[in-house]
């Protein structure tokens, strides 16, 4: 039997698109779509379920950080877990366990048991996002369908944000706090019968390397740091509980490093973050996971248990935040060739830290439109002047094979931020109130002390990642990603690559 021979000096033709990658697309945004809900969902509907669970302020913030923290944790390790253990599989068991999750979380009796299931929410998050992004990358092989599909992504997003508030809102108002998480499940339901007979299963082949152990240690120190922060708002800050969790975090995380520094196949090379700019952008990054996450904490709670707002109300209020931010965000990317990355992460960076010190100037019956509103839209301005420059550093002369952990890193270090962030300046919030009312019996006058002690240490924060991006990132422009190791393309100010060579 003959054998069919392609003709001398022809290539062969590339794979036909996938007929059901539209539906795929629309999984796989659902997918991320309830993931980046659930990182802000919880702050409109947590004053509420404080109440019902009788938890402490001190404790509060863990509703928050029991999911930012697993999920940036483990987010480099789900995406390697779902490069070689299969991408539609590793998918699957991520929406299923976060539809379990989010039903655990719902059901919570307990303060520790919503803390439980947030904290599970996130681990199947880590799995479930960088699943859904490779999926996206696997399927869409032609240029102008892949951009258009990435476009839609983050579109999604971007909306996350803003449908995390009014879903909240709606939900809190009208059902329960308890059905901002139970909502995942019927979605979860449908997302996965549609999943099951249109996602084709891809992996890499080879033997997997996975960095359980650099991955477990620093979740643990993370965990343990926010611990020692939480401790500090009832024992106070020299207590033995309190040094001993900091300590333990500094030891699981100084070994963090020394295993990524000996492992064959670590889950962050070292090289990637030891470079100046791209250091400066990823702190940059922890301290505007501070600053947002923070502010929102203490807004959400300053309108609805200060200004009497309901919880819809405040899910509106809210809602030109991330709108302003999708906004600049986009129009940044015309800025950047021409005033470069570091004048606008400057401003933007400074912007925001003049927007949050501004809230130091609330009052028990501030005005929506007289301060709220301005503050709001400033901050999201300065947060979206940020944004895409940071990227761009992030990812500017990286390897090819390192692009995909320098890009998740961008977000993991958000969510480590917005996690020490929310811990830190919840103790400060507290301690700050205890000690006003030791001296002055009046509640509402030390509530109002906290916010305004929390809101001075967010803005200085963020003054001081303005002053280390213009000090430590280059005004020179910088080389893109290299599209083989070694291998480096210069950018222009116009963007375009005009000389190429060797490293």
């Amino acid at each position: 039997m003959s054998e069919e021979r392609p003709v001398a000096g022809t290539e062969p033709s590339p794979p036909a698109p996938d007929p059901r990658r539209w539906v795929l697309l629309a999984v796989v945004v659902t997918a991320q779509l309830l993931v980046v809900l659930d990182a802000t969902v919880i702050n409109i509907a947590l004053p509420s379920a404080q109440q019902a669970l009788h938890i402490s302020d001190a404790d509060r913030q863990w509703g928050i950080t029991a999911y930012t923290l697993t999920f940036g944790g483990l987010l480099l390790l789900g995406g390697r877990i779902a490069d070689y253990a299969g991408r539609k599989r590793v998918f699957l068991i991520g929406l299923a366990g976060f539809a379990i999750a989010s039903a655990l979380s719902g059901a919570a009796t307990t303060a520790w048991m919503l803390f439980a299931g947030r904290g599970l929410q996130g681990v199947f998050g880590a799995l479930l996002a960088p699943a859904a992004l490779s999926l996206i990358t696997v399927t869409f092989t032609e240029a102008g369908e892949r951009a258009k599909a990435f476009g839609v992504f983050g579109a999604v997003s971007g909306a996350g944000a803003a449908a995390g508030a009014l879903v909240g809102g709606l939900l809190t108002e009208y059902a329960s706090w308890r059905w901002c998480l139970f909502f995942n499940v019927p979605v979860v339901l449908v997302a996965f019968a549609v999943a099951v007979p249109n996602l084709r299963e891809s992996r890499i082949e080879g033997r997997a390397h996975y960095d359980v152990t650099g991955a477990l240690l620093g979740t643990a120190g993370l965990i343990a740091l926010v611990y020692g922060f939480t401790t500090a708002a009832g024992r106070g800050w020299a207590s033995g509980w309190t040094l001993g969790s900091i300590g333990a975090a500094l030891v699981l995380l100084v070994a963090f490093v020394v295993v990524e520094t000996r492992v064959r196949t670590p889950l962050l090379p070292l090289r990637v973050v030891l470079d100046r700019d791209r250091g400066v952008a990823y702190l940059t990054s922890v301290l505007l996971g501070i600053g947002s996450m923070g502010m929102f904490l203490f807004m959400m709670y300053y309108v609805q248990q200060t200004l009497g707002y309901t919880a819809l109300q405040a899910g509106i209020i809210f809602l030109p935040f991330p709108v302003c931010v999708v906004l600049t965000a986009t129009q940044t990317a015309k800025l950047l060739p021409r005033f470069g990355a570091r004048a606008l992460m400057t401003t933007g960076a400074a912007l925001s830290a003049v927007a949050v010190l501004a809230l130091t100037l609330l009052e028990p019956d501030s005005s929506y439109f007289g301060l709220i509103l301005p503050v709001l839209v400033v901050m999201s301005v300065g947060m979206g002047l940020v944004y895409t420059p940071m990227n761009n550093v992030a990812l500017s002369g990286i390897d090819f094979a390192d692009a995909g952990v320098a890009s998740a890193l961008v977000n993991t270090s958000q969510q480590i931020g917005g996690s020490l962030g929310v811990a830190l300046l919840n103790t400060i919030y507290t301690t700050s109130v205890a000690t006003y009312l030791a001296t002055t019996p009046n509640p509402t006058a030390a509530t109002m002390h906290g916010y305004h002690q929390a809101f001075a240490v967010s803005a200085a924060l963020l003054a001081a990642s303005a002053v280390l991006v213009f000090a430590f990132v280059r005004a020179l422009p910088k080389t893109a990603v290299n599209p083989s190791r070694g291998h480096a393309t210069r950018t222009t100010p116009s963007g375009v690559g005009s000389e190429s060579g060797h490293r």
